[in-house]
């Protein structure tokens, strides 16, 4: 996939958008009062016109390649002072960019110890992966972006040091025709298979200390001393022995 490939500049460009939108903003409610800082990065046009109540930051920039932002540029070169960044938001972005790895390893770059970093993405592991199966629909959105697993960006993010806090799943539908309301084998699907959802929400914190395993420390090996008899205990083993030989 190219750069130039064709990206979501609002929700109404995806199928079922609004819906899709409805469904993330209420899955995110619970989590924005949990968020406290200064400053928050919305990366891309989506996440940008998501809605926040009660967010307790005290100013939200919006950072998009082209069009009508608080910042201008690339998602792989934010033109943002290292560390300075109470949370980020990554809406519907890694599924459209050509390296997602670097475009995670620059936001985590401009947050600080501690930022929350919300990320979501289509779940390859779910009905809307029906959609790249058929031709009809590949070179469309959402079908013509890449699909990466909720686990390969949990990898990603371990690597970066971040602490996954929450990693849920919604939209059980695939998306190819129009959503009127939730159905039966939607709720079934859910029920039965709950990691299947056509949209994950991960929520990670940025630690402290990264995650790295520590080897134990190799024990000092002690030597394997035998106990040796005492001077009086020797004295009187040999004088008993002497007395042996005279008699």
């Amino acid at each position: 996939m190219s750069t130039n490939a064709i990206k979501p500049q609002q929700w109404q460009d995806l199928p079922n958008g609004s819906w899709l939108q409805e469904a993330v903003e209420d899955k995110l409610a619970s989590w924005w009062p949990k968020v406290f800082g200064y400053h928050l990065l919305s990366m891309g046009p989506l996440s940008a016109s998501l809605e926040k109540p009660n967010l307790p930051i005290g100013r939200e920039f919006s950072m998009v390649q082209q069009g009508d932002a608080s910042l201008i540029g690339s998602y792989c070169n934010l033109p943002v002072q290292n560390g300075v960044i109470d949370a980020a938001v990554c809406s519907l972005l890694l599924d459209f960019e050509l390296d997602p790895y670097r475009v995670l390893r620059e936001t985590d770059r401009v947050l600080i110890s501690g930022g929350y970093l919300f990320i979501i993405g289509f779940n390859p592991l779910s009905p809307a992966f029906i959609g790249k199966l058929l031709p009809k629909y590949q070179e469309q959105l959402p079908w013509c972006g890449r699909f990466f697993t909720p686990a390969r960006v949990k990898d990603w993010l371990g690597l970066l040091g971040y602490q996954v806090i929450g990693d849920e799943r919604l939209v059980y539908h695939h998306l190819l025709s129009n959503i009127y309301d939730e159905s039966i084998w939607q709720h079934a699907l859910q029920a039965w298979l709950p990691g299947s959802g056509s949209l994950y929400i991960i929520v990670a914190r940025k630690l402290d200390t990264p995650l790295t395993p520590i080897l134990d420390k190799q024990r000092v090996r002690r030597p394997n001393w035998s106990t040796a008899p005492t001077a009086g205990r020797t004295g009187h083993l040999r004088s008993h022995a002497n007395k042996k030989e005279i008699i």
